[in-house]
């Protein structure tokens, strides 16, 4: 059960290629009192990100400088650049009572879960199967072969956390899992587990 008079953090993890900007996307638009939390990167926008709205694109020594000041609710270090949720937004959300919707790998979904335990709820996104989540990879079009097999690695690390998670979700239609996830949601903010 959530703790009274606040908000939920739901956090979405899942492989690259999953589909989960699509999801978290979906959600924000149905969810009256969602709010994104906009992380900060260290890499590049990609074609059609905005800062401030995708994501806060800010210098590796101004991310240094937010982690030493204790400026972020989680961090993590993969692919040569850090991805970290800002503290003061999160917190300010939930004590609004909103739903804050975290996109975050699995490594800052157990430090969420760790600083909110009562107010968490881990969602895992999965693939339909490996060669699924291979096809889609490919058909972004944005990582050569290479990269590829790095993300298919870290995916098998993410996968392989899913049991820590309150709900492993297979995103084999896009409509039919949002639609679970807003139940899922419903459910644990009416305390029904």
């Amino acid at each position: 059960m959530l703790s009274e008079g606040k908000g939920i953090i739901i956090v979405i993890s899942g492989p690259s290629g999953v589909g989960k900007g699509t999801v978290v996307n979906m959600l924000i638009n149905r969810m009256r009192d969602a709010v994104l939390s906009v992380s900060c990167t260290t890499r590049a926008p990609r074609e059609g990100e905005k800062d401030g709205k995708s994501y806060f694109f800010i210098s590796r020594n101004t991310f240094e400088k937010m982690i030493a000041e204790g400026g972020f609710l989680e961090y993590s270090n993969h692919f040569e650049n850090y991805y970290g949720t800002p503290r003061f937004f999160v917190e300010q959300k939930i004590a609004e009572g909103k739903a804050v919707v975290l996109e975050i790998e699995v490594d800052g979904a157990r430090r969420v879960r760790e600083q909110f335990p009562e107010n968490s709820l881990l969602l895992m996104i999965a693939p339909p199967s490996r060669e699924e989540l291979v096809r889609r990879l490919r058909l972004r079009g944005t990582e050569d072969e290479e990269l590829i097999a790095r993300r298919l690695e870290r995916a098998d690390y993410e996968m392989s956390r899913s049991s820590f998670y309150d709900y492993t979700i297979i995103n084999d239609d896009l409509e039919e899992t949002v639609e679970n996830i807003l139940k899922i949601v419903e459910n644990r903010r009416r305390g029904i587990k």
